[in-house]
């Protein structure tokens, strides 16, 4: 369960630092599988998690780190002695790469998304005191429509972050459907898309004088922070 980004990187930071180990992807068709998976690879230390499987992996682990327990997403597993803990690097990986990017004028935000991703969004807005409204395909009790966003609610949210894989590689002709042109100079649009660089998300705002930013650099903070935390597991 890795993101593509990830063996690559590993790769390089274990050639680095002269470590003998191996970062593989492990794609498999259903969470329950995972079991099976690590009796087949009884060496695995650790594991990184992505889409889809950051909520359902957690009643598959022996503990939860409290931040990740709190949001409710998993993005990193640490095995030691056969006992598998999940955490959650995707906020501090978030975290890190936004609040330099912030200015007062980012007052209220819009999160595209409900997954895991979005969970750890939610969670770090809510603790820099930024409040929030999550849009989805459908209407929920915590969450609008993407048919209900208005000129009012884009213009008066000046952040808003896409945490689905709308616009991902292959797919870079798609975007969050919104009123665009209600994006303005005040904004920040924060894309957790990668590849492409540019996600067509990312090009409208920058159209309309928007700041920009990809998750190219929370992927790489993350991975440091799943880094440490195997590596303190395992000493």
């Amino acid at each position: 369960m890795s993101h593509s980004f990830s063996p690559a990187y590993f790769k390089k930071k274990f050639a680095a630092l002269h470590i003998d180990a191996l970062y593989e992807s492990f794609p498999i068709a259903d969470i329950n599988d995972l079991p099976a998976l690590l009796d087949t690879h009884p060496d695995i230390e650790g594991l990184s998690v992505t889409i889809p499987y950051k909520e359902t992996v957690i009643p598959l682990l022996d503990a939860v780190d409290d931040t990740a327990a709190q949001v409710g997403a998993v993005n990193c597993i640490s095995i030691k002695n056969g006992r598998k803990k999940g955490y959650n690097t995707d906020i501090i990986g978030f975290e890190q790469s936004l609040v330099p990017l912030l200015t007062p004028r980012h007052t209220h935000a819009l999160i595209m998304g409900t997954g895991g991703a979005s969970a750890a969004v939610a969670y770090v807005l809510a603790q820099l005191g930024i409040p929030f409204q999550k849009v989805s395909r459908t209407e929920k009790s915590d969450c609008i429509a993407y048919g209900q966003l208005t000129a009012d609610i884009v213009s008066s949210h000046r952040l808003i972050i896409n945490t689905t894989p709308v616009g991902m590689y292959p797919h870079a002709d798609a975007a969050p459907p919104m009123p665009y042109s209600s994006i303005t100079d005040q904004h920040l649009l924060y894309d957790l898309i990668y590849n492409p660089e540019e996600t067509l998300f990312l090009k409208r705002g920058k159209e309309n004088g928007a700041v920009i930013k990809n998750g190219f650099e929370m992927l790489q903070l993350q991975a440091e922070a799943s880094w440490d935390i195997w590596m303190n597991a395992n000493r």
